[in-house]
């Protein structure tokens, strides 16, 4: 119910305004905050949710095995992110959040996109020493990171196509 509530006020409003998401929840401000932890963690929850459904998209679309499924997927995932109209709002109105929340340890996001891409190799065909393939998924969604929240990190748009022999090379033979 919280999830569900927090994401259709996420896409109404291009943020989360906690006390205006208790007020629709018809709930106080202080259970909300009980039941979600904070903003940030409930922002996470929401993006986390967001971004499986366009993850589960792309891997719809993706056809074939190894690089290329996993290349494919990840042009596919990059293009619905960038052309999320709320996610740039949002990054617009409050970079430091959308830093804090997609791309550091203040929430799972970051370390669940390195597990989803995890899966992402296996489901592929990708393989290498476990231990390496970890390595390699977290440097694979650090650069997609690049790529998808390239303003949040204050630098000009990542095109993919420039990413992609860096992210080529990140994935074992």
């Amino acid at each position: 119910m919280l999830l569900r509530s927090a994401a259709m006020h996420y896409l109404k409003h291009s943020t989360i305004d906690m006390d205006l998401l208790a007020s629709e929840m018809v709930i106080s401000r202080a259970t909300l905050y009980r039941a979600a932890g904070s903003r940030d963690a409930l922002f996470g929850e929401v993006f986390w949710a967001i971004g499986r459904i366009f993850l589960a998209e792309a891997a719809g679309e993706a056809t074939g095995t190894g690089a290329d499924r996993v290349l494919f997927l990840s042009r596919a995932f990059a293009e619905m992110v960038t052309g999320a109209q709320q996610l740039r709002q949002f990054v617009a109105a409050e970079p430091q959040t959308a830093a804090r929340v997609l791309l550091t340890t203040a929430t799972d996001v970051h370390h669940r996109a390195v597990d989803a891409q995890l899966e992402i190799f296996h489901e592929s065909g990708v393989t290498a020493d476990p231990d390496e393939l970890r390595l390699r998924a977290f440097l694979y969604v650090r650069l997609m990171e690049s790529v998808v929240y390239s303003s949040v990190l204050g630098v000009p748009e990542v095109d993919f196509d420039l990413a992609e022999p860096a992210l080529r090379a990140l994935l074992p033979d």
